[in-house]
């Protein structure tokens, strides 16, 4: 924990010291814009302690956006940095470009403008990913699935953005939908004041869900509210069948140490239908543990949580602390989908990785 808040400070005083050296501007100017960067990322912890729940919602929107989007610009200006810097240790960059220089500073501002213009626009469209599921237990029919995670509903992702997306999942005529946990940003003062809860209900079809770990964060008594608010069947270690013959589970969010352990909840299931031989899938945000879901047989999990890190290079490092940070992946005779997220958290940004929802066929 502690080199999580020391690593940013570092961060912003080697981006400060740059900054201070190569701006051909007066030390006033200079000041300003340093301490506008440092105020701005300084929104990002203002937000987690909810500073901006009591101002108009136009304001609390934008300090919101300012402050998320601002550890992502951080990020990359480190690196950026750290690029140049390297070129001067084996010569390739003179001193010259380092210091006092005002084209080194606009031709690094074009690019983070490039950059980001980039990731919005990528973040913006949607990828619709097919994903076919074959089911080895008898179906009265062949089932299309939509399925989704983390929308992250709130401050940034508005009623207009969740009224996009709702349209996108309705033109498939799916089924049923599942949703992986994680609808909730945070503050549930954008979700209520927006009255988000009616953009469900225009739904066609029966809706899914399981808690994340951002549902804790608001508040787990309001999430469960607005669950019902919004006609979503939310299943906490609970199941439900659909036509006797598929079984949804539902996982408590790891955040609750306590929640019941997968081998059980299947094993609960057996007499919710009198069909033994049901197709099993399990919604559980964070895709932690696939061989307890795979030695519990379950037919198939859909998970989230990853964002497959968002941005590059965080992709790379969630590629190697999950067994599968995103796609498709096979565990003996348990399939899994771990979704990158139609939504997002912090800066609308998707930079090597993408947002998404799938469409799912159960023969």
């Amino acid at each position: 924990m502690l080199i999580i808040l020391v690593l940013p400070i570092v961060a912003i005083a080697y981006i400060a010291w740059h900054v201070w050296v190569m701006l051909p501007l007066s030390a006033l100017w200079k000041s300003v814009i340093i301490a506008v960067g440092v105020l701005s990322f300084a929104m990002l912890f203002l937000n987690f302690r909810r500073v901006f729940d009591s101002m108009p919602l136009s304001v609390a929107q934008m300090a919101y956006e300012v402050g998320t989007s601002s550890i992502i610009v951080l990020l990359y200006l480190v690196m950026i940095f750290l690029l140049l810097d390297l070129g001067r240790l084996v010569h390739l960059v003179p001193k010259s470009f380092m210091y006092h220089n005002g084209y080194t500073a606009l031709g690094i501002l074009a690019l983070l403008l490039c950059i980001f213009i980039y990731g919005n626009l990528h973040y913006k469209n949607k990828v619709r990913v097919p994903l076919e599921m074959t089911s080895q237990k008898p179906l009265p029919r062949e089932y299309k699935i939509v399925m989704a995670s983390d929308l992250h509903i709130g401050y940034h992702n508005t009623r207009k953005e969740l009224a996009r997306w709702v349209d996108m999942i309705n033109a498939e005529n799916p089924d049923f939908i599942l949703i992986a946990g994680d609808i909730i940003d945070g503050s549930m003062r954008p979700v209520l004041e927006e009255r988000m809860a009616e953009e469900f209900h225009r739904l066609k079809a029966p809706v899914y869900a399981c808690l994340g770990n951002h549902e804790f964060y608001s508040g787990v008594p309001g999430a469960k509210q607005f669950y019902k608010d919004a006609g979503i069947h939310l299943l906490i270690d609970e199941a439900a069948v659909i036509d006797c013959s598929i079984v949804v589970i539902g996982r408590d969010d790891r955040t609750n140490m306590r929640r019941k352990p997968i081998k059980e909840l299947v094993t609960n299931t057996r007499h919710l239908s009198p069909n033994t031989q049901h197709y099993s899938i399990v919604l559980d945000h964070q895709p932690y543990n696939l061989d307890r879901a795979e030695a519990a047989g379950v037919d198939f999990q859909l998970s989230g949580h990853t964002h497959r890190g968002q941005v590059w290079p965080i992709s790379w490092i969630t590629d190697r602390v999950y067994e599968c940070s995103w796609g498709s992946h096979q565990r003996g005779n348990t399939q899994f989908y771990v979704s990158s997220g139609i939504g997002i958290w912090g800066g609308k940004f998707r930079i090597g990785t993408q947002s998404e929802y799938v469409v799912a066929t159960l023969k």
